[in-house]
């Protein structure tokens, strides 16, 4: 291998190691059991407050029956 391409290697080497560095996980703040429970009740309080309608339009039967044929 010459001069040239054992620099190439190298370059290639150190962009690769660049990419595989390691990020360390974003630390997050402790949550006491007491500040989940009340997170949680606010939540099941929004959710009672404001229903959301997962329900999509179903098609009736005479659409089915028109699509089958």
């Amino acid at each position: 291998m010459n001069r040239k391409q054992k620099i190439i290697k190298k370059t290639a080497k150190r962009a690769k190691a660049r990419l595989n560095k390691h990020t360390p996980p974003t630390i997050k703040k402790y949550v006491s059991k007491a500040e989940r429970t009340a997170n949680q009740a606010l939540k099941e309080k929004e959710a009672l407050l404001n229903p959301v309608d997962d329900a999509s339009p179903t098609p009736t039967d005479e659409e089915n029956t028109n699509a089958e044929k």
